[in-house]
């Protein structure tokens, strides 16, 4: 065979080559590169970059997903993704009001305290994003119904936090008195930070918790027992756990890239439910990489069948979830009417083909 020829055959043989490699994985690119390179490719927006925040939780599974998968980012175009993740809602209001952050996921009670404190001029509810997924888990060897509880010691996550201020209105139900500052009275409520409040309940310290997922299926993991399922309390079985927030100066300035964020967020939740156990792996994925570890599924499982990804922002909780928060002493009676946005969230949806979500009063163009 002359050389000219061999040279012919070689050329020819390369490129099948190197789709082979491809297929096996080698010199593949990783999933938020390839993300990345086809924002790049489309028309950059009215900013170069667009900053979230969310919380490394599985009642955050838009953004965890969102990202994971770069269904975000593809609306964004050549508009950058940049995320921040936050243990607290306090602190990522603090990051939204200086600037650190644009668009946010967040718990209802944050925003509602972001929002009151700056009366009405930091922030603006725009869409919703999870629902339930909150869950009374307590030691079976000390408490085996409701009204044992009275007299225990029950954690959640932070004072005045959305489930500090949920427990504590469900003791007022019972009849029980609980200074809502100290914590004490006929039940011992001890904010512990979530990471924390596995440990200290392993070792007896507490016994139970009022808590959001996964911590709640953690503590069932260690023998604890769910008595009670928040989502009982509420119609329909349905009240807001996450929110999606943005600085009012963002959406003023940038609304074109406020919408390609929600039209995200909605396509991300249609992928969601309509690949249930790619997009549970797909969480998985993005916690074991913002926090080294995956969830087992012994865990993982139970906390994402009880959460539900939702556009509806299910704003008449919310006022109900505040109103909770004034009984308890750890709010004063707000003016809410305004912060809810959801011009652009509907103007998404009807694109989408999905029904107009409702401001239940408290909206505002």
């Amino acid at each position: 065979m002359s050389v000219a020829v061999r040279r012919a055959l070689a050329a020819a043989a390369l490129p099948l080559l190197l789709g082979a490699l491809g297929a096996c994985g080698y010199g593949s690119e990783k999933k938020e590169d390839r993300a990345e390179n086809a924002g790049a490719k489309g028309a950059k927006l009215s900013a170069d970059t667009v900053r979230i925040g969310y919380f490394p939780n599985i009642t955050h599974a838009t953004p965890l997903v969102g990202e994971q998968e770069g269904l975000i980012q593809k609306e964004l175009g050549g508009t950058k993704l940049r995320s921040t993740t936050f243990n607290a809602g306090p602190s990522e209001i603090e990051a939204l009001n200086a600037g650190s952050i644009d668009i946010g996921w967040i718990g209802p009670s944050p925003a509602i305290n972001g929002y009151v404190k700056s009366k009405g001029k930091s922030l603006r509810i725009i869409s919703g994003s999870a629902s339930g997924g909150v869950k009374l888990v307590v030691d079976p060897k000390k408490i085996s119904s409701l009204d044992d509880v009275k007299g225990k010691r029950i954690a959640t996550p932070q004072k005045g936090n959305t489930q500090d201020v949920a427990f504590l209105h469900w003791i007022a139900t019972k009849g029980w008195k609980v200074d809502p500052q100290s914590g004490k009275g006929d039940v011992s409520v001890v904010r512990t930070d979530n990471k924390v409040t596995p440990d200290a309940f392993k070792a007896g310290s507490v016994d139970g918790a009022w808590v959001p997922e996964p911590t709640a299926s953690k503590l069932v993991s260690q023998g604890g027992k769910v008595l009670l399922d928040e989502a009982t309390l509420w119609p329909d079985k349905k009240f807001v756990i996450t929110n999606v927030i943005v600085s009012q100066k963002f959406l003023d300035k940038h609304p074109d890239v406020v919408e390609a964020v929600l039209r995200g967020s909605v396509r991300t939740n249609a992928w969601i439910k309509g690949n249930p156990d790619k997009a549970k792996a797909s969480a998985n994925a993005a916690l074991k990489k913002l926090s080294g570890k995956e969830l087992p599924a012994g865990i993982l499982d139970p906390a994402w069948k009880s959460i539900e990804v939702t556009d509806d922002p299910l704003a008449k909780t919310l006022d109900e979830e505040a109103a909770h928060a004034v009984e308890a002493g750890l709010l004063e009676k707000p003016d809410l009417s305004g912060i809810y946005h959801l011009t652009t969230l509907n103007k998404v949806l009807k694109a989408e083909g999905g029904k107009p979500a409702d401001a239940a009063g408290l909206g505002k163009q």
